[in-house]
């Protein structure tokens, strides 16, 4: 997938680009899979405002997405490649051989016409979902599970990808996308190949009414506000934030703060991701 840049005829297209969209091959998504979203503006079910910064934007309807991807040695045909507005990734949409259709991720490689299989027994090739005991030792893969069962919950997004890099026991050492080196269940399964839409990275905005589209709603510099609303307030004219490390606007510490408290899960981890970055 390429990357469209626009002659800067206008102010808001100077530093723009876009998608060309040239692996999109339906345009409409399949209605027996979507559903209303409500737009909640970042409020919780109490109406507080849990993540700032959001509201507005496009009207969306939720793609569902079959992560769990439990249809075993059922022949599904890719039917479509469809644009999906809530997540980075393109979606495939799968025509299984007795008449049912379900969306999953659709990874590099996967074109209209492929034939997708789930299962011990499926062929290792991009978009085939099998148990981390069925693949070899080297494979790229993605859309991961952590939990038998619960579904993909890791690499979903555009480009992402995972290696699995050794089996052990009952576990498989999994390379994450951030470079974390963690143990998962070899009962847990996982998509072969890497996420498609690479070129996400490389999008630019352009301008904030595009951001506005998305929901996305101005963001203030805690140094532009006064000291009732955040701790860097305040000071006469330009000034540093006047304190020893930079806070959130409640007063905790942010900026590369330790916040990870899952002890329970600290075993699971071989190689954290903050150490595989300095090396």
């Amino acid at each position: 997938m390429a990357v469209k840049i626009y002659k800067p005829k206008t102010n808001g297209q100077r530093h723009k680009t876009s998608y060309t969209f040239e692996e999109i091959t339906k345009t409409r998504p399949e209605r027996s899979l979507i559903v209303v979203k409500k737009q909640r503006a970042g409020r919780n079910s109490m109406g507080r405002v849990t993540v700032r910064h959001r509201g507005g934007g496009s009207r969306r309807q939720i793609r569902l997405v079959d992560f769990k991807r439990e249809k075993n040695n059922i022949p599904a045909k890719v039917s479509a490649i469809e644009y999906d507005p809530n997540r980075t990734a393109r979606l495939a949409l799968l025509t299984y051989a007795d008449g049912e259709k379900r969306y999953i991720i659709a990874p590099i490689g996967v074109k209209v016409g492929d034939s997708l299989l789930s299962g011990p027994t499926a062929e290792i090739r991009p978009g085939n979902n099998l148990p981390l005991a069925n693949i070899p030792v080297g494979t790229t893969i993605h859309a991961i599970e952590l939990h038998p069962g619960k579904g993909a919950q890791i690499g979903r997004s555009a480009g992402t990808s995972a290696q699995l890099l050794a089996k052990e026991g009952k576990y498989a050492h999994v390379r994450m996308p951030s470079g974390e080196v963690r143990l998962v269940l070899q009962e847990c399964t996982a998509s072969i190949g890497q996420v498609g839409n690479v070129e996400h990275s490389n999008i630019k905005l352009g301008k904030a009414g595009r951001a506005r589209h998305m929901g996305l709603r101005p963001e203030v510099r805690g140094t532009a506000m006064s000291p009732r609303d955040h701790p860097h307030g305040g000071g006469e004219g330009r000034t540093s934030i006047g304190m020893p490390g930079p806070k959130t606007p409640w007063g905790k510490p942010t900026l590369g703060y330790k916040t990870r408290t899952n002890k329970r899960t600290d075993d699971m981890i071989l190689r954290h991701r903050s150490k595989a970055k300095r090396k």
